[in-house]
C-alpha cells in the first residue's frame, strides 16, 4: 500500500501544477520585473537603486547642513529659550535612538533570512543530487550533470554583484535547468515501476525549487523606503537641535572647535545609518552573506560518481 500511494502521488507531481509552474516561471519573472519598474517610477526615492557611497556622502552633507543651520539659529536666539531647547533636544535624541534600533532590527532580520535561505537551498540541492543517483540510467547521470550546472549558477548568483537585468537573466537560466530536471524526472517515472526512488527524488526536487523562490523573496525584501526616509528626517532634525544648542552655548565664539562635537555626532549618525543599509542589501557593501554553504554543496556534488 505505501508504494501504491507513493506511485499515485508521484504521477500527480510529475503531471500536476508544479511542472506547469516551473515551465511558466520565466514569464512570471519578466512580469515581476515590469511591475518592479512601475513601482520604482511611483516611488520618489528608492534607496536600493543608489550606491552606498553616494548615499553616505549625500546624507552627510544634509546632516551637517542641518546642524550648521541649527547653530546659526542658536547664535541668534534669546537667553530665555535655553531650558525649552534642552528638553526638546533630549526628546528628539531619544526618538532618534529608538528609530535607529527599530530600523537596525528590521535590517538584521532580513540579513538572517537571506543567510538561512541560502543554507536551506544548498542543503536541498545536495539532497536532490544524492537522490538523483537512485534514478535509472541514463536519467540519474543526466540529472547529476544538470545539478552541477545548477549549483554553479546559484553560486554565481550569490557571489557576483549583478544589475537587476543580469539577476533576472540568471534566474531565467536557473528556471530552464529546473525544467530540464523535471523532464528527466518525468521520463524516469515512466520507466521506473517501483516508484519509490523516483518519488523520493521528486520530493527533494520540489523542495529545491521552492527553496529558490524563498531565497529570491528574501533577497528582494528590503527595509521600506518610508522607514529610511523617516530615519533620515529624524536624524536631520536631531542634528539641527544639537547645532542649535552649540550655537546657543557659544554665541560669542565662532571657532571650529565649538562645532567639532556636533560634526562628529553627524558623521557617527550617518555611519550607523549606512551600516543599517549595508546590512539590508544582498551582495553589495561590506556585510554580505557567505556563499560557503553553496560552494560546499558544489564540491559535494562534484565528488558524486555518475
Amino acid at each position: 500500500m505505501p508504494s501504491t500511494k507513493m506511485a499515485t502521488g508521484h504521477y500527480r507531481m510529475c503531471n500536476g501544477p508544479k511542472s506547469h509552474a516551473v515551465h511558466s516561471t520565466a514569464v512570471l519573472i519578466l512580469s515581476q520585473l515590469l511591475e518592479d519598474r512601475k513601482k520604482q517610477r511611483l516611488t520618489m526615492i528608492n534607496f536600493v537603486g543608489y550606491p552606498l557611497s553616494a548615499i553616505f556622502l549625500v546624507s552627510l552633507v544634509v546632516i551637517l547642513a542641518a546642524s550648521e543651520i541649527g547653530r546659526c539659529l542658536g547664535v541668534r536666539a534669546s537667553t530665555r529659550s535655553g531650558d525649552s531647547h534642552s528638553t526638546l533636544e533630549a526628546a528628539i535624541m531619544g526618538l532618534l535612538a529608538l528609530m535607529i534600533s527599530f530600523t537596525f532590527a528590521m535590517a538584521l532580520t532580513r540579513f538572517d533570512a537571506r543567510r538561512d535561505a541560502l543554507i536551506n537551498e544548498a542543503n536541498a540541492i545536495t539532497t536532490t543530487a544524492l537522490r538523483a543517483r537512485l534514478l535509472p540510467a541514463p536519467h540519474g547521470t543526466e540529472s547529476l550533470k544538470l545539478l552541477r550546472d545548477y549549483v554553479q549558477l546559484r553560486i554565481d548568483y550569490t557571489e557576483k554583484i549583478a544589475s537587476p537585468q543580469e539577476s533576472n537573466a540568471a534566474i531565467v537560466r536557473s528556471t530552464l535547468v529546473q525544467e530540464a530536471l523535471w523532464q528527466q524526472a518525468r521520463a524516469a517515472a515512466v520507466k521506473d515501476n517501483g516508484m519509490v526512488p523516483t518519488g523520493l527524488y521528486i520530493q527533494t526536487l520540489n523542495e529545491m525549487i521552492d527553496d529558490q523562490e524563498a531565497r529570491l523573496n528574501a533577497v528582494r525584501n528590503h527595509v521600506p523606503n518610508a522607514v529610511l526616509l523617516a530615519l533620515y528626517g529624524i536624524a536631520a532634525i536631531a542634528s539641527g537641535f544639537s547645532g542649535y544648542g552649540v550655537g546657543f552655548a557659544h554665541r560669542q565664539s565662532r571657532s571650529l572647535y565649538s562645532r567639532l562635537p556636533v560634526y562628529t555626532m553627524g558623521v557617527l549618525i550617518c555611519a550607523v545609518i549606512l551600516l543599517i543599509q549595508d546590512l539590508d542589501r544582498a551582495g553589495e557593501g561590506l556585510i554580505t552573506v557567505s556563499p560557503q554553504a553553496m560552494i560546499d554543496a558544489a564540491a559535494t556534488i562534484a565528488g558524486y560518481v555518475d
